[in-house]
């Protein structure tokens, strides 16, 4: 997660649509870090890190 410091978006990152618009997803192994970047301020908040069959569930977004 460190390594976001340096690249907000890293290969393989995905900007998620749709209700989760304006969140970020990357892939570590089977968990997956959600965070939102807000640029103009040179800010990355982490919302959620859970395995990957959790990581969708309503608190995010609420």
């Amino acid at each position: 997660m460190l390594r976001l410091a340096d690249n907000p978006r890293p290969p393989g990152y995905k900007a998620l649509k749709a209700k989760f618009r304006g969140i970020h997803r990357i892939r570590v192994g089977d968990y997956r870090v959600i965070y939102r970047i807000k640029d103009e301020v040179l800010i990355i908040i982490i919302v959620s890190v859970a395995h990957r069959s959790q990581v969708y569930k309503p608190k995010i977004g609420s």
